[in-house]
């Protein structure tokens, strides 16, 4: 019953205003200061003139202020495809804004409310609407066969040369996989994963995992002028893998995996000399908001030599080592350390005599 009340009340507040507000309306052409009305017009009118020419100014300042905070040329050969297709994104939209921006601004000038001017009523005309229609129409498919090419090209199978590299997502961090000497990919199961020994969920029983290279920093080294595949997938929520400097971006999907490919065509090297920043760095960048800890999902990306990265790839350990390490067994308490001179600490048992195994060891004493 309260609740019916109040909203009666509601309604009743909101109809007294409504007719407060017809009142006041009509008490002011009345008192014959539709003069004023007509004043304030035409001082709205020369205000959006002003704006429209203040707003242009803004434009173009900022442009001119954030230049250097600009993204550099792309740093990979595909993504100079992408960087053509928002140029002629821009042109085509970037036109037809200006000629109706401009329109705007000057019918509320030039068609400003009046004591003599009476407004035009019209209702449609077909050509019109058939014209406003098809053209965007056009316009629009041929932006999306651009993409659709664009995109088609770095989802498709991936050059045989081309560098393989799983990328993994997680709150909140990346996990970059290599393939070892063997250059195939170890078989990977949800269920086996483990933080403390087995962060990517790699299937031991597969051998193909025993020589992968897991680096658990974000930091991904990759080579330039050649192709690299990226495997991408997610251990928990939706991720996105986005590397802005390349032009490139991915969903991380639980349970579905996502490739792409590009060729970076500049190194780290060039890239901190071409930008006159000694602190350059390639960014990943998770461009899907995934928890509290979105943040910090930001990794880097190295892009190097084929000679730099060999270097650096022999340099890191298996994983499989890194586990089968982790995991030996502590020796026992009080155990005694090893002699020096193990010739002298032991001599083998002569088989001959005793049929003992070449293995056996036994002390001078023992052999008395």
């Amino acid at each position: 019953m309260s609740g019916l009340i109040v909203t009666a009340l509601v309604i009743l507040v909101f109809i007294v205003i409504y007719q407060i507000a017809k009142a006041s309306e009509l008490a002011t052409i009345l008192r014959g200061e539709e003069k004023v009305k007509m004043q304030t017009n035409r001082l709205m009118a020369w205000l959006m003139v002003a704006f429209f020419f203040l707003g242009a100014y803004g434009i173009w300042k900022c442009h001119v202020a954030l230049a250097d905070k600009m993204l550099p040329e792309s740093a990979s050969l595909e993504g100079v495809n992408y960087d053509h297709m928002l140029i002629v994104t821009l042109w085509m939209t970037g036109f037809v804004f200006v000629i109706t921006q401009v329109a705007l601004f000057w019918f509320v000038f030039r068609y400003q409310a009046t004591e003599t001017r009476k407004a035009f009523f019209y209702s449609h005309n077909n050509k019109l609407e058939v014209l406003w229609t098809t053209v965007p129409a056009l316009a629009l498919v041929v932006l999306v066969v651009i993409g659709l090419k664009n995109w088609f090209a770095i989802t498709a199978e991936a050059p045989e040369n081309s560098l393989v590299v799983q990328v993994m997502g997680k709150q909140f961090n990346w996990l970059i996989r290599y393939p070892g000497a063997d250059k195939m990919l170890g078989k990977t199961d949800f269920r086996l994963m483990d933080d403390a020994t087995n962060v990517m969920g790699l299937d031991w029983n597969d051998p193909a995992s025993h020589d992968d290279i897991i680096i658990e920093n974000g930091e991904m080294h990759i080579v330039t002028q050649r192709p690299v595949q990226l495997v991408i997938n997610s251990r928990d929520v939706i991720h996105d893998v986005g590397l802005p400097h390349f032009r490139m971006k991915m969903d991380a999907v639980p349970g579905i995996t996502t490739t792409m490919w590009f060729t970076p065509r500049t190194t780290t090297e060039q890239m901190k000399m071409d930008t006159h920043n000694p602190n350059f760095v390639y960014e990943i960048s998770c461009d899907q908001m995934c928890g509290k800890g979105h943040y910090s999902m930001r990794g880097t990306v190295v892009v190097q030599t084929q000679k730099e990265f060999d270097a650096w790839l022999k340099e890191q350990p298996a994983y499989y080592a890194n586990v089968q390490k982790a995991n030996a067994p502590a020796p026992p308490a009080g155990a005694a350390a090893p002699a020096t001179d193990t010739t002298k600490a032991a001599t083998p048992v002569d088989t001959t005599a005793t049929g003992a195994t070449a293995s056996a060891m036994t002390t001078p004493a023992q052999h008395k």
